[in-house]
């Protein structure tokens, strides 16, 4: 905890690693991110995809939180990201971030 999914379409590729790296900054930054170890970020090229806008390119972070924070911080945190989204693939027309708890019986393992 937490987790961030970026899905992205081909044009986003050359800002992918950056973008991961940045985003591990900027929570690692936050009150709400008490540990940034924890922090898990991958980004996914997604082959096929139709969006109803003019252009098709797009990058969207899903943001998986343990449960217990408020909507504002909830708020606060998927700004923080669509922020850093904008920054670092400034030449990307469509983003998103969607946030959602995880499970109560969510378990990890590290070694």
């Amino acid at each position: 905890m937490p987790h961030i999914r970026i899905e992205y379409t081909g044009e986003a590729e050359p800002g992918m690693q950056p973008l991961c790296e940045a985003l591990l900054d900027a929570l690692s930054s936050h009150d709400a991110i008490p540990d940034p170890s924890s922090i898990k970020i991958r980004a996914l090229p997604v082959a096929y995809a139709v969006l109803g806008t003019e252009s098709q390119s797009f990058a969207h972070a899903q943001f998986a939180l343990l449960p217990g924070r408020s909507e504002t911080v909830k708020s606060d945190l998927t700004g923080l990201i669509v922020a850093t989204m904008r920054t670092h693939l400034p030449q990307i027309a469509n983003l998103s971030v969607d946030v959602e708890d995880l499970s109560p019986s969510y378990a990890k393992d590290v070694l």
